[in-house]
């Protein structure tokens, strides 16, 4: 087989199945390891795939930052099924810790409980969206605010969070993969997530099928400490059979 044939091969695998294994392409085409990384190297250089740790895909699996009026309008009405269905798992909480992100905010701006609750955020929006909303408390979460999120991290805000205790985390993310976890493009925002998760007792990641395959720059924590995953039909099914076997319970929000 020539290289012309091997790359229109990987070519079409990645159309068929959005990434493409290194090991699963050297034994098929009979080739070294090293040949088939060569060849991802070239596709890559003409802008064809994304190489990956093992193999590589059509999707870049990096999340870039983006500012929150951007993010406000990519895949709206996934965000909003992804809220409503976040609504379901409030139970008899009466409180909760809403993060940053557009898709949290959607549960923020659906939120009208029933009976008394404390709202824990870092999120300016998430305030001032619930601050005079009935039977609302807001915590406000303090510290330097961030222009990309709108939301507060750093020592100051993790200090708060010390004394707390909760009994629901909603989290937005940039990033899930079952090996490296769940991850953000904001080093100082990981650091208050950790925080969070630290004190709240089931956690949940709302979060679009775009995340999916990606990671940011700051690590937030494997998936051993996500009890819930609320996500859309566009997820990748093996993914959600993955993070299904360890443990963590995937909705799918229609």
């Amino acid at each position: 087989m020539t290289i012309t044939d091997r790359h229109q091969l990987i070519i079409q695998k990645l159309q068929e199945k959005g990434r493409v294994d290194i090991q699963e392409l050297s034994e098929e085409l009979q080739v070294s390891g090293v040949t088939i990384r060569k060849d991802l190297k070239l596709l890559e250089e003409k802008n064809l795939l994304f190489r990956t740790k093992g193999g590589g895909s059509i999707n870049n699996p990096y999340a870039i930052e983006r500012t929150i009026n951007e993010k406000e309008f990519i895949n709206a009405d996934q965000k909003k099924k992804i809220a409503k269905a976040a609504l379901s798992l409030l139970g008899q909480n009466d409180s909760i810790i809403i993060g940053s992100g557009t898709t949290v905010f959607e549960l923020a701006q659906a939120l009208y409980p029933p009976k008394h609750i404390t709202v824990i955020t870092p999120a300016l929006r998430v305030a001032i969206e619930l601050c005079n909303r009935p039977n609302v408390d807001i915590l406000q979460i303090g510290g330097l605010i961030h222009h990309s999120s709108a939301s507060a991290a750093g020592a100051f805000g993790e200090r708060l969070l010390e004394d707390i205790s909760c009994g629901l985390l909603f989290m937005g993310v940039d990033g899930i993969e079952p090996e490296f976890g769940l991850s953000i493009t904001n080093l100082a925002e990981a650091s208050l997530d950790k925080k969070m998760i630290s004190v709240a007792q089931q956690v949940v990641v709302m979060a679009d099928s775009t995340k999916f395959g990606r990671r940011g720059i700051g690590r937030i924590c494997g998936l051993d400490q996500v009890d819930y995953i609320i996500t859309d039909a566009g997820a990748p099914a093996e993914t959600i059979r993955q993070l299904e076997e360890k443990g963590v319970k995937t909705i799918i929000a229609e």
